[in-house]
């Protein structure tokens, strides 16, 4: 269908058209980027807010959940909605609210305050992740590994450099300092206008050429193959994401008590963690349009489990260099599981992206509060030998189908 329609325009054109694509993915990449920097600065602020308002790790994990409950519950309902009404500037209202909770964060005195800025940065996050995922789906050329993996890597990006951006700016000049990010939302806001501007036109020249069509791609999978194969992947997503919030979330705490390094360099570890997130999440989408999503499920969840075992016995210097092997091959994991789930059933981008986004935010909330509990019942020496091996549920992935038999062009 694509094909069809670009061997009408003229060279010319082709090639504006498809700078104008790569632009849209670069632009939804940087503003992924943005958005996740200041999603970042809420766990990466938790040392200090434990300090200034003396939080227990049960407190800690209550203002992630609360985040992530947020993100997680609106995020499939915005994605259906949308999948039904696309609205092309709902990008830039999301900013809105993500800079809502950005100044409510900065001046909040109180842990329900906190609560209600975390809140309120989750609904920001909730309106900007479904769409966001299917404008990088319709940029994509076909190329859908590779945009997902594009867009992907900003968001990773910008967690990198959330508490590297803390250590350096918010530890220093304190709570207040955090208002100074606002001026980042408003970036992103600019950029994601331009964004939705390429998606209005799109959706317009879309709707003329469904109408022409008489195909459109369904799988051949039943509704019960369908069904046991998304549960599986959000088997994979719980695994993947309660490991991932154990580091991100008390990461720093558990280097300060074990090895007694400061705030400050407990901060740039964890930047070595996330950076390596963000490196290694490019790899996962293309590889994926070239030997298959499951394969790579297959090897980014199963393949941490050698490092993770090793982890919670390691000197400071192996810990920090493990966590390098665990973020690069962990990363690439989310953007494959989406555009296999994608193919299961490719007729509902925006709830599938909404779900899978969501329920990854869910299980980084309800992890972040879970780990937090225990931690403070036990140690959080004891939470990460327990969370070294939920990577062995990638053994799942032998069950899932392969899509690309599958997937087929069938009449209208």
């Amino acid at each position: 269908m694509s094909t069809d329609s670009s061997a009408a325009l003229s060279e010319p054109q082709r090639l504006t058209r498809q700078d104008a694509t790569v632009g849209i993915l670069v632009a939804l990449s940087i503003s992924h980027l943005l958005n996740d920097v200041m999603q970042s600065l809420i766990p990466a602020l938790y040392p200090l807010l434990s300090e200034i308002y003396t939080l227990n790790y049960t407190q800690i994990g209550w203002i992630t959940f609360t985040f992530q409950l947020t993100a997680s519950l609106l995020q499939p309902l915005v994605g259906m909605y949308t999948d039904r009404r696309p609205w092309p500037y709902s990008l830039v209202a999301g900013m809105g609210f993500t800079i809502i909770g950005l100044m409510l964060l900065a001046t909040a005195n109180t842990y329900v305050a906190i609560l209600l800025a975390a809140g309120m940065v989750g609904v920001g996050s909730s309106v900007f992740h479904p769409e966001a995922s299917r404008v990088a789906r319709l940029a994509s050329g076909g190329n859908y590994g590779l945009a997902q993996s594009l867009f992907q890597l900003g968001g990773n990006a910008g967690t990198a450099l959330g508490p590297l951006l803390a250590a350096c700016i918010v530890l220093p000049y304190g709570q207040g300092s955090i208002a100074w990010f606002s001026l980042v939302a408003i970036a992103a806001m600019i950029v994601l206008w331009n964004v939705g501007r390429w998606y209005r036109q799109h959706l317009s020249e879309r709707r003329k050429v469904v109408r022409s069509s008489k195909e459109v791609v369904r799988s051949s999978l039943s509704k019960f193959q369908i069904t046991i194969a998304i549960g599986i992947l959000l088997l994979l997503i719980f695994s993947k994401y309660f490991y991932q919030v154990s580091l991100s979330n008390y990461y720093a705490f558990y280097l300060v008590e074990r090895f007694d390094v400061s705030k400050e360099r407990a901060q740039i570890y964890l930047f070595v963690f996330q950076a390596a997130v963000a490196v290694g999440t490019i790899a996962g989408g293309p590889v994926g349009d070239r030997i298959g999503f499951k394969t790579v499920i297959w090897f980014s969840i199963l393949g941490v489990l050698p490092f993770t075992l090793v982890l919670p016995y390691s000197s400071l210097f192996w810990t920090v260099l493990l966590t390098v092997p665990i973020g690069f091959i962990m990363a690439s994991a989310f953007s494959a599981m989406i555009l296999y789930a994608q193919e299961l059933i490719p007729s509902r981008v925006g709830l599938i992206s909404g779900l899978f986004f969501g329920f990854a935010f869910g299980m980084a909330g309800v992890g972040a509060a879970a780990l937090g509990w225990l931690a403070d019942r036990t140690s959080l020496e004891y939470v990460y030998q327990v969370c070294s091996y939920l990577p062995a549920i990638g053994l799942l992935t032998v069950f899932l189908p392969n899509t690309s038999k599958h997937v087929q062009l069938v009449k209208a």
